[in-house]
Parts: C-alpha cells; structure tokens; sequence
C-alpha cells in the first residue's frame, strides 16, 4: 500500500519577493500554507535597510534573496517564535526586545513553539532536501542586541519607533512610522486568526497591547502573516476583539 507524501521544493525558488508600497517589499514562503507563512519585511532607507523577521530558515535566506545583501541592514525580530527566527543567525546581528533576548540566544524548539507547531501538514511542497521535521533545529546568532519600547530604528531618512507589545509573547514588538503612518505589527494582530494561547502569551497584556495600537493614526499595517491592510481595518479588527473578549 502507497503512503502519500508531499514533494520537496526548489531552494532558487523557496522564497518570493513582492514589492509594496513605500519602498517596502514583503518576503515569504509560498510553499508553507498560509496560516503557518511568516511575513519578511524589508524596508529601503537612504543609508541602511531594515528586515523585519526571518521565516523558517529551512532554505538560506540571504543566499536565496540577493535584496537583504545589497546594503547595510539592521535586523529585527518581532518576536522569538520559530516561524520568525529561523535564519535571523544569517545577519550579523539580530535586535529583539530585551524580553525574548534569552530565547533567541538558546532557541530551543519547546520555547520557540517548532514542538508544538512544525510538521509535514504546514507544508504544501516540502523544504528541499535534507530538510525533515524532526531534524529541525534553530541555530542562534552570533550577536544579540536588545530593544526597549520607545527606541528609533534610524534608516537615514526613516524612522522607526519600537513599541512593546506583550501578549502574543512577551517580548512581541510592533515598529511605528509616524511620518508615514505605516505600522509593522508582527503576531499582535493581522488580518486572520490570531495565536492568543501559547505557553506564554498574556490576555491581559495582549488587551493593553491592542489598545495601544488603537491610539495609532495608522495608514497601513503589515502584519505578522496574511496580507496587508489599512489602519481603518486595524482599528475596525482591534473594536471587535476587544468587544468579543470583554477586556
């Protein structure tokens, strides 16, 4: 008796770039399903680039994405879960909020959700081979260095305020540019189911992290996963939330 198993996928084409608006470019994976594929974002500015998370780390992401090698970049986490940190070894120095900075110096698969979370049934295609699940292990960077809420990520002509956002995970952050109204939120919020009750995650920090981002005067999000969308949207999401959880 045949068992099915899925295909594996082509390293040259295991990650694909889209350009936005406003000198952004989103990154993902299209051969993990959609609930499961971590947003990229990268982010030109006129001295140095931004890239916010790092995907699976199953296929290399700067050998596969030649954008993230071009210029001087400051790589940020949102947040240490494993969907997110898989190749943030692959810059030279990862910033994350000084909250989850022990995990992504030890980022062992219980505290990074890939036990919980990664197997064959995240995939449509495969990673190529040698890739197996259970092999699966997150290599930590070489150098860390922390963030605090209310921080400025400076591109030269950009700016970028860190706010913390617990509730998701402890050291969740979102980036804001007030200059343009785009908004970074990473796993808070996006447009789709929301992950509310991992090991770590808080309601009640996760209530006081949406009504922070309600404050926002935001013009476009892009979140942790599924599409963009407008700040009318965000706030319209954040309302509901709020009512259906009665916090």
């Amino acid at each position: 008796m045949s068992r099915f198993s899925l295909p594996r996928g082509d390293a040259a084409s295991w990650y694909r770039t889209t350009s936005l608006d406003d000198g952004i470019t989103r990154i993902d994976e299209p051969a993990i399903k959609p609930f499961y594929r971590c947003n990229i974002w990268h982010v030109r500015g006129r001295e140095r680039d931004l890239l916010v998370d790092f995907g699976l780390g199953a296929v290399p992401l700067r050998r596969q994405v030649p954008l993230l090698s071009e210029r001087d970049l400051i790589a940020v986490a949102s947040h240490t879960h494993f969907d997110h940190i898989g190749s943030a070894h692959e810059f030279d120095c990862c910033h994350v909020h000084a909250a989850e900075a022990d995990i992504l110096a030890d980022p062992d698969n219980a505290r990074t959700l890939a036990d919980a979370f990664l197997d064959d049934a995240m995939f449509d295609a495969l990673p190529p081979a040698p890739f197996e699940h259970h092999r699966y292990r997150i290599a930590p960077p070489t150098r860390i260095a922390t963030l605090e809420d209310g921080e400025i990520i400076d591109l030269g002509d950009r700016r970028f305020e860190v706010i913390h956002t617990p509730g998701h995970s402890p050291g969740g952050i979102a980036l804001w540019e007030a200059a343009s109204g785009i908004l970074i939120s990473g796993d808070l919020i996006y447009d789709g189911p929301l992950i509310e009750d991992v090991y770590h995650s808080s309601a009640r920090d996760y209530a006081a992290s949406m009504r922070r981002l309600r404050e926002l005067p935001a013009r476009v999000v892009h979140g942790g996963h599924f599409p963009s969308f407008s700040g009318a949207r965000l706030h319209a999401m954040i309302d509901d939330w709020l009512r259906d959880h009665a916090l």
